[in-house]
């Protein structure tokens, strides 16, 4: 049995559509389907009801998921306290950070409040959401740095992780300006057609905040014309024309302040947002959420 097929099956009890799943597992949908008819002829009965709908768990596959859950959690920690044994003695922190966070907020708090000193080298992974709640949930890291939203929780709750916040954000809508210094694309209602929008793929918790939340429930026609889980890469579209985007502030305001990027929608449509700090429960964080280690 492969450890990569526990994953699949948490990865399509949680997303329940094959296409999805395959997409925050990051490999071919036949690829995946084989991997879960796999783990199904290992155990020896259907996990999953397939159908137009997507895919549902059998009540095998429900008395399975909790116990997938706890082994793929335990096997995953264990691999990492043993490699951590025989990492050398000299403290380090491992820190997951999503990209947008990675490249705006990260290095300046990092400057104010990671005491390298005490900590010796400090290991910083970017990924997508989806990715870093997985090294999470394993064990590989010790904190991750995300955006959150109470409407849009994660998978890093329960007796094993603890958080604090440890900044705010905001998603605004945002566009390119046409030649008298509006948007090009905008939540208004235009006889252009469907607005363009530049939305954030299944992996990413900005999009996973945005589908909870539904500021775009506000643009009466739209198109998505493009999916990525780079906030970085939507600012790069919307910036050449191509869509609407809600970007986060830290990550859109200086092209707002040079007038690349302008806002394509009142305040209202803004969606506040927290940056969070979570720690494992077996590590220690201050109340001013300091890392101490």
């Amino acid at each position: 049995m492969d450890l990569e097929w526990l994953r699949d099956f948490l990865a399509l009890a949680e997303h329940k559509v094959f296409s999805r799943a395959a997409e925050a597992r990051n490999v071919t949908q036949p690829a995946f389907s084989r991997r879960i008819r796999a783990l199904e002829d290992w155990i020896g009965t259907a996990l999953f009801v397939r159908s137009a709908q997507g895919a549902a768990l059998t009540p095998a596959g429900a008395h399975f998921h909790p116990l997938a859950e706890d082994l793929s959690q335990r096997l995953a920690a264990a691999r990492a306290t043993t490699k951590n044994t025989g990492r050398r003695k000299e403290p380090a922190l491992s820190i997951a950070a999503t990209h947008a966070l990675s490249f705006t907020f990260f290095p300046t708090w990092a400057r104010e409040h990671v005491r390298f000193e005490r900590l010796g080298t400090l290991n910083l992974i970017s990924d997508s959401m989806d990715a870093c709640e997985e090294i999470m949930l394993s064990g590989e890291v010790d904190y991750l740095l995300c955006h959150h939203h109470p409407f849009a929780p994660n998978r890093l709750h329960g007796d094993r992780f603890c958080s604090i916040q440890v900044g705010l954000d905001t998603l605004v809508p945002v566009s390119a300006r046409d030649s008298d210094g509006r948007p090009l694309w905008s939540v208004l209602p235009s006889g252009k057609g469907p607005t363009r929008l530049l939305a954030y793929s299944v992996a990413s918790g900005l999009g996973r905040i945005l589908n909870a939340v539904r500021p775009v429930a506000a643009i009466g026609s739209v198109e998505t014309v493009f999916t990525s889980h780079l906030a970085a890469t939507l600012a790069t579209m919307a910036g050449e024309g191509h869509g609407l985007a809600w970007l986060p502030l830290t990550t859109a305001q200086e092209a707002l302040d040079t007038g690349r990027l302008v806002r394509a929608g009142s305040e209202e449509l803004d969606v506040p947002v927290e940056i969070r700090l979570f720690c494992s429960a077996t590590a220690s964080m201050g109340e001013d959420g300091l890392p101490l280690i």
